[in-house]
């Protein structure tokens, strides 16, 4: 797999659009610091690591991270979109003061810096610029 994060991103869009309650990936730190993000901001109920099933008798199982995903009342969707904005063929590096806003400032640009992995706005705070992630709405 080439990147994991928009295999990440594609498994959350596929899952909420398919109105399913969860959703399972290979865990990493990267992953888990977007999904922590994801939760800061009220787009997931949750998640977890948990253990994987073993690929073969007398192996050790994968960890996964479980998203737990989120509805409004009446089913709809609080993800209405997700997107990759940064991946391994064309990097996007953005300085502190040139953070996108996303809708007008109602989605989530979510940033690797140098103080680790945070939202845009929080970069801005910071006054910190990094590598753009991906955008939430």
């Amino acid at each position: 797999m080439t990147d994991p994060i928009a295999d990440m991103l594609t498994r959350i869009r596929n899952a909420v659009s398919s109105r399913h309650p969860r959703v399972d990936m290979p865990a990493s730190k990267l992953k888990a610091e977007i999904a922590r993000i994801l939760q800061d901001e009220g787009y997931i109920a949750g998640f977890k690591l948990v253990d994987g099933p073993p690929e073969r008798p007398g192996r050790m199982a994968k960890p996964l991270i479980r998203l737990l995903l989120k509805y409004g009342p009446g089913g709809e969707r609080v993800i209405t979109g997700i997107t990759r904005v940064s991946r391994p063929g064309r990097r996007v590096y953005t300085a502190s003061g040139e953070v996108p806003h996303v809708l007008g400032g109602l989605g989530v640009s979510i940033l690797t810096t140098s103080r680790g992995v945070m939202t845009g706005r929080a970069a801005q705070k910071a006054g910190v610029g990094g590598e753009v992630l991906c955008n939430v709405w």
